[in-house]
């Protein structure tokens, strides 16, 4: 009898482990990971680009609010809520960070310390921003895309489209890397395709009024390149400059739908929706130091047909062919 009841207890006992080990499996297994998304401001580049994010996150199983947890935050354009919002993802103990626009990427890389893993979503020159080391080997916690803009196909379109641009006005926002970056390397191809360009700068959006009608009396033309300050600034520029009869080629298809004449631009969309991607395999196990950043440079023809009317231009033929084609076209 006492035999029977010492065999009992041994087996109640390894049963309660067995279940207990199982429970924990089960619990580990449905584990819903969080994820902080911080975006710099409110403009329709960046909000494209958190719509896309969402997307390559739900093709890898990862459903709002179901297997996985967002966290959406909007710094809405200000520095001290970048660093705020930053730090509470990491109190929080999230699971993973993605970055819109490079000052955010930046407030959560110094949040992370090198721990928590940051995925960028459309970061224009990481390395020149400080983030990783190489785009081929970032080498810490931190990876993602760069759209990186076609700027001479840009200039290329320029001249096309307004042939008798004997000077060209550069804008960008002095707190921006991203933006000063383009803005001097456009500036550079410029200068060594012999076109005479000036740049001017803003602060803010604050700003962009005065420079804009500075800048109009002044040039034949205007370059606004991806630049989160020009951008959320982007129908007060054109205000002015369509007044001044002076177009405006931008870097980004949402600058046309807002008053651009045409680019060539990476699709914003798309660029976060490879970014979503990247941070599912990441979830999944995937090491960003060693997990190359993406870099998309080709660009779709964007052409808006009632700036273009506005000021008295015509798209040549084979621009409206590819526009048709493989763009867009905002009448």
């Amino acid at each position: 009898m006492l035999a029977f009841i010492s065999a009992l207890v041994v087996f109640l006992g390894v049963a309660f482990v067995m279940t207990t080990q199982s429970a924990k499996k089960t619990t580990s297994s449905k584990k819903v990971p969080t994820v902080g998304i911080l975006q710099l401001e409110t403009h329709p580049a960046l909000d494209a680009i958190h719509r896309g994010i969402l997307a390559g996150l739900k093709e890898y199983g990862y459903v709002p609010g179901k297997t996985v947890k967002i966290d959406y935050q909007n710094a809405q354009g200000d520095q001290s809520n970048l660093k705020t919002m930053s730090q509470k993802f990491i109190n929080e103990n999230a699971d993973e960070t993605i970055a819109i626009a490079t000052p955010a990427a930046q407030a959560l890389a110094n949040a992370a310390g090198k721990q928590t893993p940051v995925i960028l979503a459309g970061i224009t020159d990481p390395v020149g921003g400080g983030l990783i080391k190489s785009n081929t080997k970032p080498g810490a916690n931190i990876t993602g895309t760069s759209g990186e803009s076609p700027l001479k196909s840009h200039l290329d379109l320029l001249r096309q489209l307004v042939p008798k641009a004997k000077k060209i006005g550069i804008i960008y926002t002095t707190s921006d890397h991203g933006g000063e970056y383009n803005a001097k390397k456009f500036a550079k191809i410029c200068r060594q395709a012999g076109i005479a360009y000036k740049l001017y700068t803003i602060s803010s959006t604050n700003d962009m009024q005065q420079v804009a009608e500075t800048m109009a009396s002044q040039v034949d033309a205007v370059y606004a390149p991806q630049d989160n300050g020009v951008a959320s600034a982007m129908k007060t520029l054109v205000s002015v400059t369509s007044k001044a009869n002076i177009p405006v080629i931008p870097a980004v298809d949402t600058m046309v739908k807002d008053g651009g004449l045409a680019t060539l631009s990476v699709d914003q969309y798309q660029l976060g929706k490879l970014s979503g991607e990247m941070a599912a395999r990441v979830l999944q196990g995937k090491a960003t130091a060693t997990y190359p950043v993406e870099l998309i440079t080709k660009g779709k023809m964007t052409l808006n047909l009632s700036e273009a009317k506005q000021l008295g231009l015509k798209f040549p033929a084979s621009v409206l062919k590819e526009a048709k084609q493989k763009g867009v076209i905002y009448k």
